[in-house]
C-alpha cells in the first residue's frame, strides 16, 4: 500500500499499525518523524525494553532483520523493530536476499511492526523488490516516499508547520527562515521548536524573534548585503563584509554564495517573464512576501537581464574559488569581498574569466 506522510500520521495517531513500513526518499525529515511516531505510540513505555529493537543497517544483514521481525512479543501486544539507515544494509539490494524478503512481505508476522528507514534515495521501482513493495502482493506493507521540497514550497510548508503547532508566523519571518535555511526541513523544524519555546501567549513568530534566536544579525547578514547590492550602497556593503570577516564562523562563504545565487537566479526568471511579472510568477518562485517582491522589483531595475547572467557566472566563479580553483592564497572573506566589488562595479564576467 502506497501512502504519503499526512495520511500515515493520521493512521498512526489513531493507533492503526501495519506489519511493515518501508520509508524511503530523498527528504529524511518525514522518515524520521514517522519512525519516531511509531516508536512512541506502538508500545507502552513499560513494554519497550523487551519488545522494541532499534538497529542500524550497517550492523545487520537481511537475515538478522528478519530474525528480529519473526520474534514473538513477551507479555505485550506486539514487537516493534525499527531499522535506521536501512540503505546501508549490505545485502538489501542483492537479488540473493529477495526471496527471503519476498516470503516475509507476503506473509509478515501480524504481531510485529517492522520499520525500514531507507534514506536519501529510493528503491528502483523497475526491479522485483521495488515492484513488490509498491504492488498488491504485499498487503501488509506500507510504502511511503518522502520527496524533497522545492525552495518555492518552503514558505507554505513553514506556515502550515507552525499552524500545526497551534502558533502563528508573520510573512517576514517566514521569508527570512526560508531564505536563510532553505529546504532543510529537519533544521527548519528544530528552529521552529526553539522559537515556539520562547513565545509569549498570543505572540506570533516575527522577524525580530527569528533574528534574535536563529543567530541572524539584524544589521549584518546576507539579506542586508543583498539589499545593499540591490541599492548599490557601497558603504553598507563594505561594513557588512567587514563584519563577516571578523566573524567567519557565523558567516561561512558557501551558504552566503548559495543565497546570492538563488536570489539572482530568481531575478533572471523574473526578467524572462517580462517587464512587469505577474503575481503568479512571484508565487511560483516562492516570493510570497510583499517586502521581498518590492526588493526584486528594485533589482529588476538595477540589474538588466544580461548583467544578471554575468552575476550568476561570477557567483559560480566564487564558488569554484572557495573549493581552491584559481583562488591563489585568497581566504573566504577575500573571495566574497572580490565578488561584491565585481557586482557593484559592473565588471563584465568575461573580463575576470
Amino acid at each position: 500500500m502506497t501512502t504519503d506522510a499526512d495520511a500515515l500520521f493520521k493512521q498512526l495517531r489513531q493507533r492503526q499499525f501495519q506489519p511493515v513500513y518501508f520509508l524511503q526518499g530523498e527528504e529524511p525529515y518525514y522518515i524520521d518523524v514517522v519512525a519516531d511516531l511509531i516508536e512512541k505510540m506502538a508500545l507502552p513505555e513499560a513494554d519497550r525494553s523487551f519488545n522494541q529493537a532499534v538497529i542500524y543497517g550497517k550492523d545487520v544483514d537481511v537475515a538478522a532483520v528478519l530474525g528480529q521481525a519473526k520474534r514473538f512479543p513477551m507479555m505485550a501486544e506486539r514487537t516493534v523493530v525499527i531499522v535506521k539507515e536501512a540503505q546501508t544494509i549490505a545485502d538489501l539490494e542483492q537479488e540473493r536476499s529477495w526471496p527471503f524478503l519476498e516470503a516475509y512481505l507476503k506473509n509478515p508476522l501480524a504481531s510485529t511492526v517492522l520499520v525500514l528507514c531507507y534514506k536519501h534515495k529510493t528503491l528502483d521501482s523497475r526491479k522485483k523488490l521495488g515492484k513488490l513493495l509498491a504492488g498488491k502482493d504485499a498487503p501488509g506493507t506500507v510504502l511511503m516516499t518522502s520527496k524533497k521540497l522545492y525552495d518555492s514550497q518552503v514558505p507554505a510548508w513553514l506556515t502550515a508547520h507552525v499552524r500545526g503547532l497551534g502558533q502563528q508566523i508573520t510573512g517576514q519571518a517566514t521569508a527570512l527562515l526560508a531564505e536563510y535555511i532553505g529546504a532543510d526541513l529537519s533544521r527548519l523544524a528544530n528552529e521552529i521548536d526553539k522559537l515556539v519555546l520562547n513565545l509569549q501567549p498570543g505572540q506570533a513568530i516575527d522577524e525580530a524573534l527569528v533574528q534574535r534566536l536563529v543567530g541572524i544579525s539584524k544589521e549584518y547578514n546576507i539579506f542586508e548585503l543583498q539589499k545593499a547590492l540591490v541599492q548599490r550602497d557601497v558603504l553598507k556593503a563594505n561594513r557588512i563584509l567587514g563584519y563577516f570577516a571578523a566573524n567567519p564562523k557565523a558567516n561561512p562563504l558557501i551558504p552566503n554564495l548559495t543565497l546570492l545565487f538563488g536570489f539572482f537566479s530568481k531575478l533572471l526568471v523574473l526578467h524572462q517573464a517580462g517587464p512587469h511579472p505577474a503575481d503568479g510568477v512571484y508565487k511560483s518562485l516562492g516570493i510570497l512576501n510583499g517586502f521581498a517582491q518590492k526588493e526584486y522589483q528594485h533589482a529588476l531595475k538595477a540589474y538588466p537581464a544580461a548583467r544578471v547572467v554575468d552575476l550568476i557566472h561570477l557567483i559560480r566563479r566564487a564558488d569554484a574559488q572557495s573549493k581552491g580553483i584559481e583562488s591563489g592564497s585568497m581566504d573566504e572573506g577575500e573571495i566574497l569581498r572580490e565578488l561584491v566589488w565585481l557586482i557593484l562595479h559592473a565588471v563584465p564576467a568575461g573580463v575576470v574569466g
